[in-house]
């Protein structure tokens, strides 16, 4: 069997027919009250910009430390409504996109940068159990999985991967091909590296209205609908405008993701590119005998376009990834939200990765824009003074990365040194992207290069290039 293949046939389209096109998270979810728009001049100690995972642990977090801090947050559309609530729910450990990538750029700092993630994690966990956050949080670990695709070279690194977490003293389990399918049964797999305790999955958007609950109950006051249009030094602090209103703060973070940055330098270091997923309508027992998945892993392939999927709470499987798509210009609209062409492709990839399944019907298509980095992973700066910082570039890790991210920013604003603030994973930035059309023609060939990487298992000349440049395009 060969995966994936060109051939989408009437069952792969018949399955997304009726999908309702909008994220299945948002179904039933007791998703609380709309805040109010800003439409007067209010001041504080600090204002957070964005509405999503970063700014409420941003919030948090400040209110946790001191109570006595005056926080507002502004969010240009609603809490959650972007990228945190509409993701699939992923929660990992690393706060680098996976070991292999945190030694390739900061080789020294390994194993502090995977307890802090480490620690990170369970900090989540107990904040969710501290705040009482109904999330259907279940830490379940996460599968690498390896099928009859991927060359064998990517096996052999996760194989480098297990030795090394071995040693590091991680409850780490190799999968070989027997054991793979009696953890999930799929004709095509061949293999799988099970983390246990270093992923969660979790309802994102119950997290991130939990979050915002949590935040007003600690006194941080929200307004949606309030779109920050400028930032400039006010004295000693910062003035946010806004289109019907202001904000005199005496500190700033900055929380906007994939959305045009407010300090327009940092427009060069993010790529918002967008991603897309499914749901399945829920199982019945015997669908899911037929593929156990007792433990309820999350699950990932090994391949550069890989597809990430999960059981939810009621036994659908979300299904997502392969196609990471870059627009022109950076354009982020709610129009790109929708891509039929990429839903029929996962449907078809589904299909032949569980075809006991076949007659499964998709209940819900949608697609979201992530804020991509060129080293993978969150960075953070400092502007004004000081008076500013800002933590941005998860490259779609951002559901657990994006509390250390907050709590770095905030490390940063006052001036707080910290084991995470003395690394060069905190201190250094990403390289920039080129600017147009440079930057498109280059990620079009990095897409294709990645594609045949996965399908011969050699890394052209381009994307060794991109190696040397420190670029690493490898996920």
């Amino acid at each position: 069997m060969s995966l994936p293949s060109d051939e989408i046939d009437q069952r792969h389209l018949d399955a997304i027919a009726d999908a309702d096109q909008y994220p299945y998270w948002y179904d039933g979810a007791n998703e609380p009250d709309s805040n109010p728009t800003l439409v007067r001049t209010e001041n504080c100690d600090l204002c957070v910009v964005g509405g999503g995972y970063t700014g409420l642990w941003t919030a948090i977090i400040a209110k946790e430390r001191d109570p006595s801090r005056d926080v507002v947050l502004i969010e240009a559309g609603t809490v959650g409504g972007a990228a945190s609530g509409r993701n699939g729910g992923f929660m990992d450990a690393s706060l680098t996109h996976g070991v292999g990538n945190a030694m390739a750029r900061w080789p020294d700092e390994v194993e502090i940068l995977e307890e802090l993630g480490w620690r990170n994690l369970n900090d989540i966990e107990a904040t969710i159990r501290k705040y009482g956050i109904d999330c259907d949080y279940e830490r379940t670990g996460v599968i690498e999985v390896a099928n009859t695709t991927h060359p064998g070279e990517y096996l052999d690194e996760v194989r480098a991967e297990y030795q090394l977490l071995t040693e590091w003293g991680y409850d780490v389990e190799w999968l070989d091909a027997e054991a793979m399918q009696a953890q999930v049964h799929s004709p095509i797999y061949t293999g799988g590296l099970w983390s246990k305790s270093t992923s969660a999955i979790v309802d994102p958007a119950k997290l991130v209205w939990g979050l915002k609950t949590t935040a007003e109950r600690l006194g941080v006051r929200i307004y949606e609908d309030t779109k920050a249009t400028d930032l400039k030094r006010d004295g000693i602090g910062v003035m946010v405008t806004t289109p019907l209103g202001a904000i005199r703060a005496g500190k700033v973070a900055l929380a906007t993701n994939a959305f045009k940055p407010l300090l327009r330098r940092l427009a060069n270091y993010i790529a918002p590119v967008y991603d897309y997923c499914m749901v399945t309508e829920p199982l019945t027992d015997e669908q899911l005998a037929s593929i156990g998945w007792e433990n309820r892993q999350g699950l990932s392939d090994l391949a550069n376009q890989f597809h990430y999927y999960r059981l939810t709470a009621d036994n659908r499987i979300l299904w997502g990834g392969y196609d990471a798509i870059y627009y022109w210009g950076g354009k982020v609209s709610t129009e790109l939200e929708s891509r039929p062409e990429t839903w029929a492709k996962l449907s078809q990839h589904f299909f032949e990765t569980f075809p006991q399944l076949a007659g499964v019907r998709f209940s819900h298509v949608w697609g979201g824009v992530i804020d991509t980095s060129s080293r993978f992973s969150v960075f953070w700066g400092r502007a004004m003074g000081g008076r500013v910082s800002y933590a941005l570039g998860y490259t779609g890790l951002g559901v657990a990365a994006s509390r250390f991210g907050a709590a770095v920013m905030l490390d940063l604003l006052h001036g707080r040194n910290s084991i995470a603030t003395r690394t060069q994973f905190v201190q250094s930035r990403p390289l920039p992207f080129p600017p147009e059309p440079f930057r498109f023609v280059g990620i079009q060939a990095t897409r294709w290069s990645m594609d045949r990487e996965d399908k011969t298992g050699k890394r052209n000349l381009w994307l060794k290039g991109l190696d040397r440049m420190g670029l690493g395009f490898d996920s």
